[in-house]
């Protein structure tokens, strides 16, 4: 006869002789199938925990029909041992079969192999999890006191919270129904009532010492790995900064790090707490009866499968949330960094369809979230009124038998509350846990970032300063292939005067965002005062080199702070000389509080040419040797950009300055003018020089100049 059972599972799982030292066919059915179950279902799809646990429990059920099985069949029932009123009715008799049949062969088997799959899944999640938190191990060592003393606190709430049902249990027994004395004793009420009181009062203070401990431990985690995700931030260079985005570092430094916090404390107190609870109920329930504790353990692998379900399709989830959200935060930035614009344009509407887009797309994964979660509580409670209907039942029959007094049925339910409570703090925790391993990923692709650019160690220039030099330079910006600039020879001598002029997107401001090192170059060097600028520490390399952008950053602080923003120690002396080299001391001292008056937000409370003479005076308070001033003078009119010129030719005679600029006005009186085109260097010179030899210069002067002008220059 060809044996059906013949896979290798069934063959390992097959016990022929029962006997009382035998390993339980599920417990040995379980092994086997983590070593030969197949890594695919029949339709050829990964197999995850719950096909696993389906087939094994499916095995486990469909193993109790072969011969062999130990245990009495159903037709060997005594019904001679039953209820009488079982006996007396077929119908009866059928159901109690049945149910004789689930309870007392199918159920533990089910419940074995169950209880093995969810053990192996847990195991497996328990690892994937002590994996990704063990970069948080370094900030949670300089706080182990705070969380040893929330593990100590919560085991005396938990020993509180379990003692409390077995002195209730006394209560009643002996107070209230006056067991062993035959009449209700009030001196027993009270004295169990104060016991009780007490250990309630001693529960609620270690509650109160472990939220102290608890939030001390995940305040100060979080607080740490906040400066230390800041740090690295200041430390990325733009091409790093620009692949994570604005919205999502913002996200990432105040969402994220919040959920870590609420993590680590839902893992030092929430662990703690479920572990004991559970094992608690479960040992006080078995000390009152041991058919008690045979019913909670039949409910616990349902338990332990709603559990796992609901985990194995939330966790998923949350890598979407994170990202819906900092897709939320960049808009919102994105719009308020625009919103003159937006107004200009009318595009409000546009922009709140847009927000209310993103927002619902939020919204709607936080709802599959709720959902799954809403799901939870009911099931739970169906398998608690079962448990209690159960424990009622039997212990009903333990009364009549006089197995079981009423105070231990009741004090039995209580257990089987917490440890329903248990599971359901778990399963939340579960989530807690899943979404701040989430964030503690997102925060560690920061930590985890290195600085794009190694600072070099050269402290002091040995070579003449002011000396700017670009060898066979070229740069791409990371992830692309086009070139903006190509083979880059050039030098600026100390003191000179030299111009970049070009169309847009020629790599004027490329150009000298290398001298800053803002960028590093693809091919060649950059060199500063004779030295590499790899070569120089971060700080040296600033003393060189002095910077004004187009479009200045101001912050929310007063006029003198503002300026002296790279030096806080600045004279207010050196701040007003600055103020007046860049023209600005005339509407300073027009507000009320002069150089104390604070500023909106980035300076929105100053027009485009007063923001660029904020930004100019900042510029020039560092007295660096090199000056660069990118396109910085763009929104002031001429003869405002004129005598700046003049009163920093007067005060700073020997600066360099590399001028970008759009206006021939600008630059026309500059040492030297670089024209470039496409990343090329297509001309050089002055500015007449310029005119008769650089096709690209005549275009751009003749766009701004009058044909006399034109004329007249070209002369």
């Amino acid at each position: 006869m060809t044996d059906r059972y013949a896979s290798p599972v069934r063959r390992a799982c097959r016990v022929r002789k029962p006997s009382a030292s035998a390993v339980p066919a599920p417990l040995l059915r379980a092994t086997a199938f983590s070593v030969c179950w197949p890594a695919r279902t029949s339709k050829g799809e990964p197999m995850t925990e719950i096909h696993c646990c389906a087939r094994l429990v499916r095995e486990s059920v469909h193993r109790m029909r072969m011969p062999g099985w130990a245990g009495l069949r159903p037709s060997e029932v005594q019904f001679d041992k039953c209820p009488g009123f079982v006996r007396g009715f077929s119908s009866l008799r059928f159901c109690y079969i049945f149910l004789w049949d689930l309870f007392c062969r199918q159920m533990p088997a089910f419940a074995c192999g169950t209880l093995s799959a969810a053990m192996m899944t847990a195991a497996k999640i328990g690892t994937n999890y002590g994996r990704r938190l063990t970069g948080m191990f370094r900030y949670a060592r300089k706080y182990w006191h705070w969380a040893l003393l929330s593990v100590l606190t919560m085991g005396c709430e938990v020993w509180a919270d379990l003692f409390i049902p077995s002195l209730m249990s006394r209560l009643v027994d002996i107070g209230i129904l006056g067991q062993g004395t035959g009449a209700p004793d009030a001196g027993a009420i009270l004295h169990f009532g104060l016991i009780m009181a007490a250990v309630a009062g001693i529960g609620a203070l270690a509650g109160i010492l472990n939220n102290l401990f608890v939030n001390l431990t995940g305040q100060n985690i979080g607080n740490d790995i906040r400066k230390d995700a800041f740090e690295r931030i200041m430390q990325m260079t733009f091409p790093q900064i620009e692949g994570f985005s604005t919205g999502s570092l913002i996200t990432r430094m105040t969402n994220d790090v919040s959920q870590v916090q609420r993590m680590v404390g839902n893992i030092v107190r929430g662990c703690v707490k479920t572990s004991l609870l559970l094992a608690g109920s479960i040992w006080f329930v078995f000390q009152l009866d041991r058919q008690f504790g045979l019913i909670v353990l039949t409910a616990a692998p349902l338990m332990l499968i709603g559990m796992i379900l609901c985990v194995s399709r939330v966790v998923p989830l949350f890598p979407k949330l994170q990202a819906e959200l900092d897709h939320v935060n960049a808009i919102v930035q994105e719009d308020t960094d625009a919103i003159r614009l937006i107004k200009s344009c009318v595009r409000e509407i546009h922009e709140i369809a847009r927000f209310a887009s993103a927002n619902g797309a939020l919204i709607a994964i936080q709802l599959r979230i709720l959902t799954i979660f809403a799901c939870i509580g009911p099931i739970m409670n169906i398998i608690l009124a079962g448990v209690v209907t159960a424990m009622l039942y039997a212990g009903f029959e333990d009364a009549l038998a006089g197995h079981a007094s009423p105070g231990a049925v009741m004090a039995g339910i209580m257990y089987t509350s917490r440890l329903l409570m248990s599971v359901m703090m778990s399963v939340m925790l579960f989530q807690m846990i899943s979404r701040g391993l989430t964030s503690w990923g997102r925060l560690r692709e920061i930590l985890c970032t290195e600085p794009g650019m190694k600072p070099g160690t050269l402290t002091e220039p040995p070579g003449p300063r002011g000396l700017v030099q670009f060898r066979n330079v070229s740069f791409a910006f990371p992830d692309t292939l086009e070139r903006v600039l190509t083979d880059i020879s050039l030098t600026v001598n100390p003191g000179e005067s030299v111009a970049l002029m070009g169309a847009t997107g020629s790599g004027k401001t490329s150009l000298v965002n290398l001298v800053s090192r803002l960028y590093d170059p693809t091919a060649g060097s950059v060199h500063v005062s004779g030295v590499d600028v790899r070569e120089y520490t971060r700080e040296a390399l600033v003393a060189e080199v002095s910077v004004a952008l187009q479009k200045p950053e101001l912050f929310g602080a007063s006029f003198a702070e503002n300026i002296a923003w790279a030096e806080p120690d600045a004279p207010m002396e050196r701040i007003r000389e600055a103020a007046r080299i860049a023209q600005a001391e005339d509407f300073i001292l027009a507000t009320p509080e002069g150089y104390g008056t604070v500023l909106a937000e980035d300076g929105m409370s100053l027009s485009g040419g007063q923001r660029q003479r904020i930004a100019l005076a900042r510029a020039v308070l560092r007295r660096s040797p090199i000056l660069i001033l990118d396109d910085a003078t763009s929104a002031l009119d001429l003869k405002t950009e004129a005598l700046f010129y003049e009163a920093l030719g007067r005060a700073r005679p020997g600066v360099t300055k590399i001028i970008v600029a759009q206006r021939i006005a600008t630059v026309r009186n500059a040492d030297n003018i670089i024209v470039l085109d496409a990343g090329r260097i297509v001309g050089q010179g002055s500015h007449r020089h310029l005119l008769d030899t650089c096709e690209v210069y005549r275009q751009i002067a003749a766009s701004q100049l009058s044909p006399d002008e034109l004329g007249g220059d070209a002369a």
